[in-house]
């Protein structure tokens, strides 16, 4: 939504500056800045009464970025400023107190607002237009002092549109330092994640210390596919709207990875506060959301994210308003399987007791551990693999099998809602794509019954089965997918 300016100087009245809107103390503070940037630029604050409103009144403005729409709006109606271009611009930016227009969150929002209202262009803060600039249509005028805004305005100063190029920007940044070669031995770790990326299912790795959880997590978005430029924009969006992009930078060009503490408050996981923002769970929008110590996390923080598992979104009703912010998320979870970290390991002996091992495994509620589709050992290294020649599989042999079943994937649901994977195919959608045979029915029949399965749980046995035949580009699902699909829910047993 587009917040409107007004302001009025009422010559020779007694009163002083009133500024009406619903603004928080971060906007009201900035008349004293607008009036010193005004001064230190040659221009002059009209007074002493003038009454500035932000339109409209009944929603709360919580930005700086209103100090240079401000500022042009009191020169307008004092009559320092004359210009005919206001209307086909959208302006935002901060001012310091010698004039310069300093960067501010939010952006790319806003230009993507500009063209939405059929606005000619918009007129940012100059580190700010690179970011602007990714928005198709728009004229992005870059200005680093509130005179280039007033030169340009008045025709005095000719400012030309910021412009990038998306396809050089996705060549250069678009590269992970990373590879899945760096990593030894985890085959069968790396089998589980290529099934996973393919059908963008939530993955929870469970070993002892030092296995290479978290380097097999970090590796994980090397072998997506590449941010396509819509799912960079909603990326970049979020990240604008936080202030977490780089001077300059113009698009997420890789796929996030966010890995918060389990420390971690539910607000700064999922999203919320007094004001709301979007938190840990959006950040990894279109990219992983990386938990580490997954035990560790206080229980009634991760329940929170059982509804953005479900419906890709997280919702924080307020009193006056509902806000939505969008969380496309491959959640990738790490344990160990005690508190001593070494019940697997052949090497070390555990000393655990069994009600300490069950106590710490039921950390995870069971609804949670049925919303994550694949449950993978993670053992420790062998000494031979460690210190052997050669690699496994690399990301880009890893990403060429997971690109192959996305596309399987896209072509059966062409036209089939919002379904793109085969992680959020509908029920309906399940008794289409996954029939089993005589062989694969009675497997799983057993699978539900000996470990007591939920109907989730049998839902993702389907879904997870449907991955790995298309990664085998076989368009039924076999008895052969059926067992591996079982293989990856082994928390069932001891939940």
């Amino acid at each position: 939504m587009a917040c409107e300016v007004e302001a009025d100087v009422s010559k020779g009245a007694q009163g002083d500056v009133k500024l009406v809107g619903l603004a928080d103390a971060a906007v009201k503070e900035s008349v004293s800045r607008i009036q010193a940037a005004l001064r230190n630029s040659g221009y002059r604050w009209p007074g002493p009464k003038v009454t500035i409103n932000l339109a409209p009144a009944d929603v709360r403005k919580d930005s700086s970025a209103f100090d240079l729409p401000i500022a042009l709006a009191v020169m307008l109606a004092c009559g320092q400023l004359t210009t005919e271009k206001l209307d086909e611009f959208l302006l935002l930016g901060e001012l310091a107190l010698d004039g310069r227009v300093r960067a501010v969150r939010g952006a790319l929002a806003s230009a993507m607002l500009a063209r939405q209202q059929g606005r000619r262009g918009i007129i940012v803060p100059q580190d700010n237009a690179a970011e602007a600039a990714v928005v198709d249509g728009l004229d992005v005028i870059p200005v680093r002092f509130i005179s280039d805004a007033v030169g340009f305005l008045t025709d005095e100063l000719p400012l030309e549109p910021t412009r990038v190029d998306l396809e050089g920007i996705f060549a250069t940044e678009g590269k992970y330092d990373v590879d899945f070669a760096d990593v030894r031995g985890q085959e069968a770790a790396k089998r589980a994640i290529t099934i996973a990326a393919a059908g963008h299912h939530n993955l929870l790795m469970l070993g002892p210390p030092g296995s290479g959880k978290t380097m097999l997590a970090k590796r994980l978005p090397t072998v997506l596919p590449p941010l396509s430029l819509l799912e960079s924009l909603e990326t970049t969006r979020i990240y604008s709207s936080r202030g977490l992009l780089q001077p300059g930078q113009s698009l997420m060009a890789t796929r996030p990875v966010r890995t918060p503490h389990h420390s971690s408050s539910a607000p700064a996981l999922v999203g919320g506060g007094a004001v709301p923002q979007a938190g840990e769970v959006s950040l990894a929008h279109h990219g992983v959301l990386f938990l580490d110590e997954f035990p560790e996390f206080a229980r009634t923080t991760l329940e929170m994210i059982r509804q953005p598992l479900e419906d890709r979104c997280v919702t924080i009703p307020r009193v006056h308003s509902t806000l939505k912010f969008p969380a496309a998320i491959m959640l990738v979870a790490a344990m160990n399987p005690c508190p001593c970290g070494y019940y697997t390991d052949p090497k070390r002996e555990c000393s655990c007791t069994s009600r300490q091992i069950s106590a710490y495994l039921s950390r995870i509620s069971g609804p949670l551990i049925d919303r994550i589709d694949i449950h993978v050992e993670v053992p420790p290294v062998p000494w031979k693999q460690l210190r052997g020649e050669g690699t496994g599989l690399s990301s880009e042999q890893m990403r060429q099998s997971v690109i192959a079943a996305r596309a399987v994937q896209r072509q059966r649901f062409d036209g089939d809602g919002l379904t793109t994977t085969n992680a959020t195919m509908s029920s309906q959608q399940l008794r289409q794509h996954c029939k089993l045979d005589a062989a694969g029915e009675q497997l799983l029949k057993q699978a539900m019954l000996e470990m007591g399965l939920s109907a989730r749980a049998h839902d993702k046995i389907l879904r997870i089965a449907r991955t790995v035949a298309d990664l085998g580009q076989e368009a039924d699902i076999g008895s052969h997918h059926i067992a591996e699909a079982v293989q990856y829910r082994r928390l069932d047993r001891k939940l």
